[in-house]
């Protein structure tokens, strides 16, 4: 007979009591550190749950951590286009102001604060964010906009914007100051007056004339160059009788010279004298017509077309938005006159039609759109045959979404559009095309800057590329899509914000676009027109700097990044709901109660106490008590 050995540490009690200790550490382990185990595999079956809960903590943390750096750059974003808003409105009260007092340098005080603000301009659409341009697109690391002082007077290589405006102002006049317009008097009796080329896109243009002169005759505007004549025909006109011609300038605005047949002396301001000699003569007449006419003519050439054509040079100079330039070539209605925006693009001679003309089933193509010709019924993306070309500029017009219509004068069609780099028009009639006067496809737009196509200026008939040789103002991105989308961050498993800007965005570049104008425009103090010159030019950049309806301002900008900032509140609004609830998870898997620790402790103490005395008393058990 064997029997056991009821040593301590090989007897099933003693097993026993070294698992109570073992569990009495690791209840002292939890109630110290208030968690169920230092290991996952002591966390028990919820576990799981509690490793899925941490890994969206941890999502979270880079969520908020993304939140923060964007609403700093929003932030910083936000406060320089205030500072671009508050630039606009000071700016405007200047431009708005009646005081037209000159320094030497030909300035008014309000403009040369409008020089001043368009280099603080130029130095908030720099604003970086860390090392991150705001204003530059995508392109975050290359700083938006050129230096204010090359913008305005170029480098040792490349033309500024003064150089710009200066030739374009040249361009504009013309050598003799008329405005690249030609008075003349062909007969005694008559006046005539007309534009110096056809298609130039140069000079005052002339819209159309009406009269109440008594036994006048009035012809055009029509022909090529356009040109109109009045001849008095040897009769007096009668006082208070009134020649109006009206003008267009190169900036798309309209003026109108008005002549009023007048007995008075001396003879009135607008007015011309009616001859009044023994006998008398009318040809004194239409001489005094002519001279007339001649000096308000110089008038509003050295005024109004001034001020136009330095906000056309603006245009050249800053704005993306080019055009495509036709000048068609026949009209079988009068193969001497230019068309219009009333003729056809289709019809048998005499029509007023192009030849060749379109035929249904001819398509043209315009940035990827496609315009079918039919016969007749046209609907959707078709055209009629017999349509008019002002009907196919306005198709045109809806697909670029242009912000400036394109138009038909003196026989030349401007395509314009807001995105130069994107203009594409092809078309399955290439001839019908070249009648239109675009003989090569497929249809682009010259890219900007554009500078006077020739020297010298004052008879140059062209603008010309100018990106070789003129400064480039905006230099960050510039591709397709939204500004907005050229910085995105996920804020959310599934919310994406998008808080991207570009300096070179309309409501922003219209805006620096009409301060550089009016901060670099000067004229000669004392000058004949020098005031006139600057009233007309203080109008229109008051008008440039008031928001248009759907045109985009810069309070639309700051809204969309609101937006941005609003889903990224919510976005935070709900994380913190949802770290507090995956907290609860994983508290609930991981986390000891200390209550229930210290119940099982103190059981644990009671269950080895009665464990150690019984081992006491086995230890002192012998054979002979045994038995």
């Amino acid at each position: 007979m064997s029997i056991s050995s009821i040593n301590y540490s090989s007897s099933v009690l003693g097993a026993q009591i070294r698992n109570i200790n073992q569990q009495l550490t690791d209840l002292s382990t939890q109630l110290s550190t208030g968690k169920l185990s230092q290991n996952y595999s002591g966390m028990g079956t919820n576990e799981g749950f509690a490793i899925a809960g941490r890994t969206q903590l941890s999502n979270i943390a880079a969520y908020t951590d993304t939140i923060t750096n964007v609403n700093v750059s929003i932030n910083l974003a936000n406060t320089a286009l205030q500072s671009l808003t508050t630039i606009r409105t000071n700016t405007q009260t200047g431009s708005a102001s009646t005081a037209q007092d000159l320094n030497v340098n030909g300035q008014t005080v309000a403009q040369n604060t409008a020089a001043a603000q368009f280099g603080s301009m130029v130095g908030v659409l720099n604003t970086q964010s860390g090392n991150r341009y705001l204003f530059s697109g995508t392109a975050v690391n290359t700083q938006p906009v050129a230096d204010a002082g090359d913008i305005i007077n170029g480098t040792t290589t490349q033309a500024g914007f003064k150089t710009v405006m200066a030739e374009r102002q040249a361009a504009d006049l013309g050598a003799n100051g008329m405005g690249r317009l030609v008075q003349t008097q062909p007969t005694p009796s008559s006046v005539q007056v007309s534009e110096d080329v056809a298609g130039s896109p140069f000079g005052l243009k002339i819209k159309a004339v009406s009269s109440t002169l008594t036994g006048a005759t009035v012809t055009g505007p029509s022909g090529s160059p356009v040109s109109f004549s009045v001849d008095l025909n040897g009769v007096n006109p009668n006082n208070g009788d009134k020649l109006s011609v009206q003008f267009t300038l190169p900036d798309g605005t309209t003026e109108q010279i008005d002549l009023t047949a007048s007995s008075a002396t001396p003879t009135p301001v607008g007015s011309f004298a009616i001859d009044a000699s023994t006998p008398v003569n009318p040809n004194n007449t239409a001489a005094n017509l002519n001279t007339a006419l001649n000096t308000a003519i110089q008038k509003l050439a050295n005024t109004s077309l001034v001020a136009a054509s330095a906000m056309t040079a603006g245009d050249n100079f800053f704005n993306t938005a080019s055009s495509a330039i036709g000048t068609p070539k026949t009209n079988q209605a009068v193969p001497s006159a230019p068309i219009s925006g009333a003729t056809a693009l289709s019809g048998t001679s005499p029509s007023d039609s192009i030849s060749p003309g379109f035929v249904a089933g001819d398509t043209i193509t315009v940035n990827g759109t496609t315009l079918t010709f039919v016969a007749s019924g046209a609907t959707g993306n078709q055209l009629n045959v017999t349509d008019s070309i002002q009907t196919l500029l306005g198709r045109i017009d809806q697909i670029t979404g242009t912000s400036k219509p394109s138009t038909v004068h003196g026989g030349s069609i401007t395509i314009t559009t807001d995105d130069a780099a994107s203009l594409n028009i092809t078309t399955s009639n290439t001839g019908a095309l070249s009648a239109l006067g675009f003989s090569s496809t497929p249809v682009t737009a010259t890219q900007p800057p554009l500078r006077v196509g020739s020297s010298p200026a004052s008879s140059a008939t062209t603008l010309a590329n100018g990106s070789a040789t003129t400064v480039k103002w905006y230099l960050g991105n510039d591709g397709p899509g939204s500004p907005r989308s050229t910085a995105m961050a996920r804020v959310d498993d599934a919310v994406t914000v998008q808080y991207g800007a570009q300096a070179n965005e309309d409501a922003i570049r219209r805006q620096l676009q009409a301060i550089a104008v009016f901060g670099t425009f000067s004229t000669t103090p004392g000058g004949q027109y020098s005031g006139g010159q600057v009233s007309a030019l203080s109008l229109r950049v008051t008008q440039a700097l008031t928001q248009q309806p759907g045109q985009q301002r810069i309070e639309d900008i700051q809204t969309d990044i609101a937006m941005a900032q609003n889903t990224m509140k919510d976005a935070t609004t709900r994380q913190t709901q949802a770290k507090a609830q995956l907290q609860t998870i994983i508290d609930q898997a991981e986390s000891a109660s200390p209550d229930q620790v210290a119940s099982e402790i103190l059981a644990l103490q009671n269950a080895l106490q009665a464990s150690y005395q019984v081992t006491s008393n086995l230890a002192q058990l012998s054979l002979v008590k045994f038995l």
